[in-house]
């Protein structure tokens, strides 16, 4: 990746969002904004945090991972491709997250409020609003929630509803690319500058964007190799069909000829030995054809 690519990058790239979102002040802004209700402080437990409980369970990197002071857990996602299972990726954070608030015997009760938060440059569910959030309630009681404390918002940035703020649409046509307008999008457009000039971040970026590549190209090569051997397999297989099938055709038609050639040198008055000598076959096999 060049460098005139880089600059190129918004704030609606993961890498350069989460980096933004280090700043505290801004994240707290940010999660008040989409949330609408006030944070006193949040703090970075373990900042763009992997979950990763056993060896071969799935890992989970997680973009923006903080706490506020009542000990709330918001995980926030960057994501500008459409995913069909991203509902059911929010099961698997929100899941993780929670075997991770836990150690193995402790009591539920330590489980904490959380939410996953997806940011969508898409409207993932197709209705036109600005946020989607979920919970878990009755279905024949609508008024009464499981209390579970878990909470899933999805955000798209291309709502047509008029369901938030002036100041929230602003902020959500900065992440569509569009130039900084509101005060809170002027300061997050600042932040990403300021995050695109860190020269170790920026090597942090290009290192992760090369260990992308690497994996890329191992998997395509890797696949190339299956693909092959795949191929040969099958064309063995298929060659061998192949001559099976023509090598009773070849030995249906030569019998064909074989038996009347006997016949006509039969019908000339050859004897036996005779016509086994000119075909170049046994005198048993001629008796046997003459006979059959």
């Amino acid at each position: 990746m060049n460098e005139n690519a880089y600059e190129k990058l918004t704030i609606a790239n993961d890498f350069i969002f989460s980096k933004v979102m280090r700043n505290p002040k801004l994240c707290k802004a940010f999660l008040e904004y989409i949330l609408e209700e006030r944070i006193a402080y949040i703090e970075y437990p373990d900042y763009q945090k992997t979950i990763d409980l056993t060896v071969d369970a799935k890992s989970v990197r997680l973009d923006v991972h903080v706490e506020d002071a009542v000990h709330t857990v918001y995980n926030v996602e960057m994501q500008t491709t459409r995913e069909n299972y991203l509902p059911k990726r929010s099961r698997y954070y929100q899941g993780m997250i929670d075997l991770n608030l836990i150690e193995k015997g402790e009591h539920y009760k330590k489980l904490k409020r959380s939410y996953v938060i997806f940011v969508c440059t898409f409207d993932p569910f197709h209705r036109g609003r600005h946020k989607y959030t979920f919970e878990n309630l009755c279905l024949e009681d609508r008024e009464l929630h499981l209390g579970d404390e878990t909470i899933k918002v999805f955000i798209n940035t291309r709502g047509t509803q008029d369901d938030v703020s002036e100041e929230v649409k602003e902020i959500f046509e900065y992440f569509n690319g569009a130039e900084a307008t509101g005060e809170y999008a002027k300061e997050l457009h600042q932040e990403v500058i300021r995050v695109k000039q860190n020269k170790e971040w920026r090597l942090e970026y290009m290192t992760l964007l090369l260990r992308e590549r690497e994996k890329y190209e191992e998997g395509l090569e890797r696949g190339i190799e299956q693909g092959i051997e795949q191929g040969i397999e099958q064309g063995i297989e298929q060659g061998i069909e192949q001559g099976i099938e023509q090598g009773i055709e070849q030995g249906i038609e030569q019998g064909i000829q074989l038996t009347k050639r006997i016949y006509q040198l039969a019908a000339q008055g050859h004897e036996v030995n005779e016509i086994a000598a000119k075909l170049q076959i046994s005198v048993d096999e001629v008796k046997r054809i003459l006979k059959e």
